[in-house]
C-alpha cells in the first residue's frame, strides 16, 4: 500500500502514533459532514487504556471513531464546535465534555490565531501525500487552516477513497486578517485553487496507512410532510423568481444537511424555474444534488463535503468523470464565506427545531438547555444570504408538539436573520412585517391547525399588554414547561 506515498515519509502504525499523543493534547481533525475524518488514530487512542484528557476540534460532524469510541473511552474533555452522535451529545449535556459552538466560516481563523485552541497536532485524512503536500479525501472543511495552525501533522492515508476524488478539489487559501484580500471567485462553479494542501515538511511526524470507509449518511425516505414543504418552497421560489431582478438569469441556492434538506434538494427538479440556471453554493453535496445533476437540472454544485449515502458514494465513485466538471469541493472558509454568499445572492434554506411567533429561531437546544448538535453553517448563510428561508415541519413528536411556539427558549438566529418560513401548512414572508404582523401570519399560514388557538390566545394576552413585540412573559414558556 505505497502507491500513493510520494517520497521518503515517516510511515508508522496507528498505535505508535497514539502512544506519542500527549494525554492533554489539543487536536484538530479533518472531517465535515461525517466524511473525510481520521479513523485509525482515534480508535487507537480510544483503545490505548490511557488516562486521556483531549480537546478535539473538527470542521463539522465526524464519525463514530471520534464522537463515540473516544467519548465512551472517557478520553475527551473538550469538544468544538459540532457534535451529532448520541454518546457525544449525552456527554455534552451531562457536563462531562465541555462543548463550545461556533459558526463555521471563522473557525479556521480562530485556530490559526490560537484564539480557540493552541493546536498541538492536526490529524487529517488524505488520499495521497508527499513531503510537503497532501490531497484530502471526501471533505475539505477546515483542513488547510488546521494544518497551518497546528504544531505537528499526522496524515491518515486512506486507500479506500478513489484517486478520482481529487478532481473535485479546488483548494484556495484565504489570507489572514488584517491583510486578507478579496477571494477572486466570480462564478459559483468556478475554480481558483489546486487539488492539494501544502505544509511545512518539518510538521509531518507520521503517515498512517488505512483502508477505512467513511460512515455514509442514512437519509430517510421523504415523508408526506417533506413533500408538502418542498411543494410550498417550490411555489414560493417560482413566484419570487418572477418578481425579483435578483434571479433574472439563475437561482443560486443552499440547503442544510440532513434528510429534510436532501428531500428539498431532490424536489427542486419539479419546480418551474423557466430557462434560468439552477446553481448550488453551500456546505454539503447530498444525494438529491446528484439526482439533479443526473437529470440535467443543476448547472453546478459547490460545497466543502460529499455527505452522501452509501448508494450516493458508490454512484459518485463509479462515475466520477460524470460529475468532475460540475462538482467543486472548497475549504469551508470559502464555501461559507460571507462575502461570497452575498456576492452570489444565495437563497439559503435551512431547518431548525422551532421558530417563535416573532421570527426567532432555535436550531440547537431542545427546551433551551439540551444541546442536540451545533449551529453549523446556518448562521453563515442565514445572515448573509439574499433570502434566508427557514423550512421545517409544523409539529414534532408525531404531532404532539408545535414547532411554532410563543417564544423560543434558545436563540440561534434572530428575527433579523430570517426572511421566509415554510412548513407543510404554508409560507410566511417576514420581510417588511411588524412583529404583530409576523405573529399573525405565522399562526395562520405555518402553524398546525391543532395549535393555532393556543398561539392566538398567547398573542392576545401579549396584545392586551401592548408594546412593539407583544410577549406575555409570564406564560411564554408554558408549553416548554408542560412538556
Amino acid at each position: 500500500m505505497t502507491d500513493r506515498l510520494v517520497g521518503d515519509l515517516p510511515v508508522r502504525d496507528a498505535e505508535s502514533v497514539a502512544a506519542d499523543v500527549p494525554a492533554d493534547a489539543e487536536l484538530v481533525v479533518s472531517g465535515f459532514g461525517s466524511v473525510g475524518y481520521p479513523k485509525a488514530v482515534p480508535v487507537a487512542l480510544a483503545e490505548s487504556d490511557r488516562d486521556l484528557d483531549l480537546t478535539i476540534v473538527s470542521g463539522g460532524s465526524v464519525g463514530a471513531e471520534i464522537d463515540v469510541d473516544l467519548v465512551e473511552a472517557n478520553a475527551v474533555a473538550r469538544r468544538f464546535p459540532y457534535q451529532a452522535r448520541p454518546p457525544a451529545r449525552e456527554a455534552v449535556n451531562d457536563g462531562s465534555i465541555e462543548f463550545h459552538d461556533r459558526n463555521i466560516s471563522t473557525l479556521g481563523d480562530e485556530v490559526e490565531f490560537g484564539h480557540l485552541v493552541d493546536a498541538d497536532i492536526a490529524i487529517v485524512e488524505a488520499l495521497s501525500v508527499g513531503p510537503d503536500w497532501l490531497i484530502p479525501t471526501t471533505s475539505i472543511g477546515q483542513t488547510p487552516a488546521f494544518i497551518a495552525g497546528a504544531d505537528e501533522l499526522v496524515v491518515e492515508l486512506n486507500h479506500s477513497v478513489p484517486e478520482s476524488v481529487r478532481e473535485f478539489h479546488d483548494i484556495y487559501r484565504v489570507g489572514l486578517p488584517p491583510n486578507r484580500e478579496p477571494i477572486p471567485l466570480t462564478d459559483p462553479g468556478g475554480r481558483i485553487g489546486t487539488d492539494h494542501v501544502t505544509f511545512d515538511p518539518e510538521k509531518l511526524t507520521a503517515v498512517v496507512e488505512t483502508e477505512c470507509l467513511d460512515q455514509p449518511y442514512e437519509f430517510r425516505d421523504p415523508t408526506p410532510e417533506d413533500r408538502d414543504i418542498a411543494a410550498n418552497l417550490g411555489d414560493f421560489l417560482e413566484t419570487e423568481l418572477e418578481d425579483s431582478l435578483l434571479f433574472e438569469d439563475s437561482l443560486r441556492i443552499q440547503f442544510g444537511v440532513g434528510s429534510l434538506g436532501n428531500a428539498l434538494m431532490g424536489a427542486l427538479g419539479d419546480a418551474d424555474f423557466g430557462d434560468r440556471d439552477l446553481i448550488y453554493f453551500g456546505e454539503v453535496i447530498q444525494d438529491g444534488l446528484l439526482d439533479l445533476l443526473d437529470d440535467g437540472e443543476l448547472d453546478s454544485a459547490s460545497a466543502t463535503s460529499l455527505a452522501l449515502s452509501r448508494e450516493g458514494q458508490d454512484r459518485l465513485y463509479e462515475h466520477a468523470d460524470r460529475y468532475t466538471e460540475d462538482i467543486v469541493l472548497r475549504p469551508a472558509d470559502v464555501s461559507n464565506n460571507p462575502a461570497l454568499i452575498d456576492r452570489f445572492g444565495v437563497v439559503a434554506v435551512n431547518s431548525a427545531l422551532e421558530v417563535d411567533l416573532f421570527g426567532h429561531v432555535n436550531s440547537t437546544h431542545v427546551n433551551g438547555n439540551y444541546a442536540m448538535n451545533g449551529v453549523g453553517g446556518s448562521g453563515d448563510f442565514n445572515r448573509n444570504a439574499a433570502i434566508a428561508v427557514l423550512a421545517l415541519p409544523s409539529t414534532a413528536a408525531s404531532g404532539e408538539l408545535s414547532r411554532v411556539v410563543p417564544m423560543v427558549p434558545h436563540v440561534d438566529h434572530t428575527e433579523h436573520d430570517i426572511d421566509i418560513v415554510v412548513t407543510e401548512q404554508g409560507v410566511t414572508d417576514l420581510r417588511g412585517n411588524s412583529p404583530r404582523e409576523t405573529a399573525e401570519s405565522l399562526v395562520e399560514n405555518c402553524a398546525h391547525p391543532d395549535f393555532r388557538d393556543g398561539l392566538r390566545e398567547y398573542l392576545d394576552r401579549g396584545l392586551d399588554r401592548g408594546g412593539h413585540i407583544p410577549h406575555h412573559l409570564e406564560t411564554a414558556f408554558d408549553w416548554q414547561i408542560e412538556r
